[in-house]
């Protein structure tokens, strides 16, 4: 085995411990899982304790130990998983979304290692929902990601008696947005002293960017003559234009000046495309700095920088398009969260004569 784990408590969170010998290959893998951190005081990276985490590390049952029989799939299921991930790159999905699909449809097919595939039917999948999915807490976004590595598998490679348009999803839930202050953004950006990193936040909160949005970014896709930005490949595999801000642009001069990156508008230290890992570090510092203690992520800019400019008037079909959302319905969300809407509406207790301090 390559690695261990065990779960430990680290500054008062749960977290999952990895043990590896420290090669290039395992430590680059590891950087790109979600909240992956290293302690300097343990020696060790860790991770949230999550079901996933637990399952992905061996410190929870995955579906080939709860399946009966067998935890190594056929020759024949490699086979068919191998021509689903050639499927999904020929119609140009994203390797992460080839990666998380191809581990969902894994796992299913793990649960059922003693069913030939093409006798799977839709009750099976009802019962691997309950006797896997439920039975594991895990969470609905995680079955959503099945659900639809199941879909599109039986539909395009394996030819069942499974209907595909009779697979339900888990109910929805919809988190309204978590935003920032207009005076937060503006803290954490002040207190990066680095022009590199006070450049990267200015720009995913001046144009409402995603992270993948910022990183993939080019020298030139920065346009100063018509004060633009181009957003490529961005998700959904579209391409958008998002207006530059004056003030961002003199960051990024005083940023090229120092720096002169040659490919990438941002580079790690080797000249290689900038983390995602490092980026959430750059924010963490910043919010450190500047004294807030509440839980910030990089999204977090982006639903703030919509949420700012509904509560300075902006026409929400405009939001829309500027965030690169395909349905207005996703827009909406922001309307839930405006501090402008919310106070426009008075409490009706402020229309009754209430005494303050009981009798007095």
């Amino acid at each position: 085995m390559k690695w261990q784990a065990k779960s430990i408590m680290y500054k008062g969170q749960s977290r999952i411990a990895v043990y590896f010998k420290n090669t290039p290959e395992l430590n680059n893998r590891i950087k790109q899982l979600e909240d992956a951190k290293w302690s300097q005081t343990l020696k060790v990276w860790h991770l949230p304790n999550t079901k996933e985490n637990k399952i992905k590390f061996g410190l929870m049952p995955s579906a080939s130990t709860v399946s009966k029989t067998t935890n190594t799939l056929e020759i024949d299921s490699i086979n068919k998983i191998i021509q689903f991930q050639q499927w999904l790159r020929s119609k140009r999905y994203s390797e992460a979304t080839v990666k998380t699909y191809s581990e969902a449809l894994k796992t299913f097919l793990n649960f059922y290692s003693n069913k030939p595939i093409n006798e799977i039917n839709n009750q099976d999948v009802i019962y691997f929902n309950n006797e896997f999915i439920l039975r594991h807490e895990l969470s609905a976004s995680y079955q959503n990601q099945v659900v639809n590595a199941i879909k599109l598998f039986f539909a395009k490679i394996e030819n069942t008696n499974l209907d595909v348009e009779l697979i339900h999803r888990p109910k929805k839930y919809n988190p309204l947005p978590k935003v920032l202050a207009a005076e937060e953004v503006a803290l954490i950006i002040n207190a990066l002293d680095n022009i590199k990193h006070k450049c990267m936040m200015s720009l995913i909160y001046s144009a409402g960017l995603r992270r993948s949005e910022l990183l993939n970014m080019k020298i030139h896709d920065i346009d100063s003559k018509r004060m633009q930005l181009c957003i490529r490949k961005s998700k959904g595999g579209k391409d958008r234009i998002a207006p530059l801000s004056e003030t961002v642009l003199q960051i990024l001069r005083q940023y090229y000046k120092d720096y002169k990156p040659s490919d990438y508008l941002f580079e790690g230290q080797g000249g290689e495309q900038y983390s995602e890992r490092s980026l959430a570090l750059v924010l963490k510092k910043g919010c450190l700095l500047a004294g807030i203690k509440k839980p910030v992520n990089l999204h977090m800019l982006r639903h703030s920088y919509a949420t700012h400019l509904l509560e300075s008037g902006t026409d929400l079909r405009y939001i829309q398009e500027l965030l690169g959302h395909k349905s207005s319905k996703t827009t909406e969300i922001y309307t839930h969260v405006s501090q402008q809407s919310i106070n426009k509406i008075g409490s009706p207790l402020d229309k009754l004569n209430i005494k303050i301090g009981g009798n007095e």
